[in-house]
């Protein structure tokens, strides 16, 4: 599927796609903002710093692509696809040698993970680990161009605000913001609307499916890897019409901040700053429209891998890492200002996830789980209430 390139053409492939940044001399001296374009295409603005930052981020890649390929080397090339803990947890029995070696590879992938899957090897590993290769062999292998000629032409509200929301997908962008890139993205989220008709279409799915087919290359990849990850990888319910899973999430993080971050809560708390002015589109875009895209995509590895409890802890991680700043703030405006623009510039996404992490206390998916049943039932009387009041209102608008 991903080609059989050798060793040596995939580290030249590596080193070629991270070139060093140079801003002008005339930059450095001044300290100017300066523009520069990303791994994937996007126009990042920052200054001088920043390009350093990115420098030095990429140099740890090439050097964590080196642990990689010595891995592959010593391992074999899918050595990451070896039983997994999973496999012992779920009483599936193994000899004792495999139960060390897969408690070994687990135990070294999470760490790997966790630093950054080189980019040359993430579609292939994304693909494998999440769970998509898995839901891909469940059908026929036309499956999905299949469902692409099925659904052409058809009209739906779901292909209507699809087609709305295309041109406002990443303006700018050297490839999505082409007719070419319009149509592919419109094919993967008009498939996934048909494919599930709970779900349908949702604003913020149209980020998260541009950037996975960045990543992914080819639309049959990113329609899979959107698939899994709205019905394994994320809570149910995120992108229904009522968004009632977004709102359990976010009832979820305001708990977990008071808890964390006890005095930023009550600050907070104090201006009547609700944090889900910023966290939402956070959760529903999955970081892609607030981090820089090369921090975005560490998020992502290890949200593949580990599941959607990494949004926590990078939520929390944000607040975390500006607690000193916010706790100095007065108006509700300095707190989205302050917090914008510390997203839109983590070039660094080795800080960001050590804090997440290291300073953020462990959070099981279990303990999670048990957090959103507790918080369901207020989120769904809250939503009934809002729908009855709806419907009130309708009805005098039509009795008048």
């Amino acid at each position: 599927m991903y080609g059989t390139q050798s060793k040596r053409d995939i580290a030249l492939e590596l080193q070629a796609q991270f070139s060093i940044l140079r801003p002008s001399i005339h930059a450095r001296r001044a300290n100017i903002t300066v523009k520069f374009q990303d791994l994937y295409g996007f126009t990042v603005e920052g200054n001088v710093d920043d390009v350093n930052v990115l420098n030095e981020v990429r140099e740890k890649v090439r050097q964590q692509g080196r642990v990689w390929w010595a891995l592959e080397a010593s391992k074999g090339a899918n050595w990451y696809l070896e039983p997994q803990i999973s496999s012992i947890t779920e009483g599936i029995p193994l000899k004792s040698s495999l139960k060390f070696s897969a408690l070994t590879n687990a135990i070294t992938l999470k760490r790997l993970i966790r630093k950054g899957i080189p980019p040359v090897l993430r579609p292939k590993v994304w693909f494998s680990l999440s769970g998509a290769a898995k839901k891909k062999s469940t059908v026929p292998e036309s499956y999905y161009s299949d469902l692409t000629k099925a659904v052409e032409g058809k009209v739906t509200p779901a292909t209507r605000q699809i087609d709305h929301d295309l041109p406002r997908t990443f303006p700018g962008h050297p490839w999505l913001d082409t007719p070419e890139g319009h149509a592919a993205l419109r094919r993967v989220l008009v498939g996934y609307s048909f494919r599930d008709s709970d779900v349908g279409y949702c604003q913020g799915l149209n980020y998260v499916a541009a950037l996975l087919l960045l990543v992914m290359k080819t639309e049959e990849d990113a329609f899979w890897m959107l698939a899994v990850l709205l019905e394994n990888v994320l809570v149910n319910d995120c992108y229904t019409n009522n968004l009632s899973g977004c709102h359990v999430e976010q009832r979820v993080f305001k708990d977990l901040l008071a808890k964390q971050c006890p005095r930023i809560t009550s600050h907070l708390e104090a201006m009547e700053f609700d944090v889900s002015l910023v966290a939402t589109e956070w959760f529903l875009c999955l970081f892609s429209k607030s981090l820089p895209s090369e921090t975005t995509l560490r998020v992502w590895d290890v949200l593949f891998y580990e599941g959607a409890k990494v949004l926590f802890h990078v939520a929390l991680a944000i607040f975390k890492m500006k607690e000193d700043e916010l706790l100095l703030t007065q108006h509700v405006g300095d707190v989205i200002n302050i917090l914008q623009k510390t997203t839109h510039h983590m070039f660094d996404p080795d800080e960001l996830l050590t804090v997440a992490f290291d300073k953020i206390g462990s959070m099981t998916t279990n303990t999670i789980s048990k957090q959103r049943k507790k918080q369901e039932p207020a989120v769904m009387a809250e939503l009934d209430q809002r729908l009855r009041r709806l419907n009130s209102f309708k009805d005098e608008n039509n009795n008048v």
